[in-house]
């Protein structure tokens, strides 16, 4: 039997399978980025549920796996040289199970770079202006009174999507017809930006028709559908 009790997290989200891999998360965007990887590339795993509303994320246990406190985290106990590996933020969870499995990432190195690239456009821009875009629009952002920083995340955010919508332009997924990491880690950022968030007025959204064509075809997928609720909340 797999032995995870060098994990701390493990000790606490006690695993019932632990020959299987070891997800700790919610559906916030980034953590169903992870749950709908594993859901298309049909790996064996448990997911945990991390109440973020009680600072879960925040206590010693999680911590000792993810120290940035953020979700998701992840155990895999077949790592490299099948021992195990425990990884936290969700862009780099995304390429290790791409890599773990040859799927979800073209095999040429030049497409292999150029979707990186893409994975790597989504963690330093897209997530974190969408994400501080909520909080000025949404939550506490809306009582501070100068509201430049709004008007600065609103505009970059629409420029963010220009740039999408012009890469979609012609293109089924990011990487023309083969669907990859790259567009798993758009598609939960831009459908929270106008569910959500609510903010798809006030940045234009409708004026971005390729976008919006991707991204109803990434929801129509199954394993999307199901990797959105999980893991399931207690």
């Amino acid at each position: 039997m797999t032995d995870l009790s060098a994990f701390p997290i493990a000790l606490r989200w006690k695993p019932q399978h632990p020959g299987r891999i070891q997800l700790y998360s919610v559906a916030t965007p980034n953590g169903v980025k992870v749950s709908i990887a594993l859901e298309e590339l049909e790996l064996a795993y448990e997911p945990h549920y991390v109440d973020i509303m009680k600072n879960e994320s925040w206590t010693p246990d999680f911590l000792s796996l993810n120290p940035n406190g953020k979700i998701p985290a992840l155990i895999d106990p077949d790592g490299p040289g099948g021992k195990p590996i425990g990884l936290f933020e969700s862009g780099a969870i995304l390429l290790y199970l791409a890599e773990k499995t040859g799927r979800l990432i073209p095999a040429d190195p030049a497409r292999r770079y150029e979707t990186i690239q893409w994975l790597f456009f989504q963690m330093a821009s897209i997530g974190p202006m969408f994400g501080q875009l909520g909080f000025f629009y949404k939550f506490a952002g809306r009582e501070i009174a100068d509201k430049r920083p709004l008007t600065r995340y609103v505009e970059e955010s629409r420029r963010l999507l220009g740039v999408m919508e012009t890469r979609l332009a012609g293109r089924k997924w990011f990487m023309d017809d083969e669907y990859t990491i790259a567009d798993i880690a758009h598609a939960g950022w831009v459908r929270n930006l106008i569910g959500f968030y609510g903010a798809g007025e006030v940045v234009g959204y409708d004026g971005f028709p390729n976008v919006d064509a991707w991204l109803k075809r990434v929801l129509e997928r199954p394993a999307v559908q199901r990797g959105l609720a999980i893991p399931a909340r207690s």
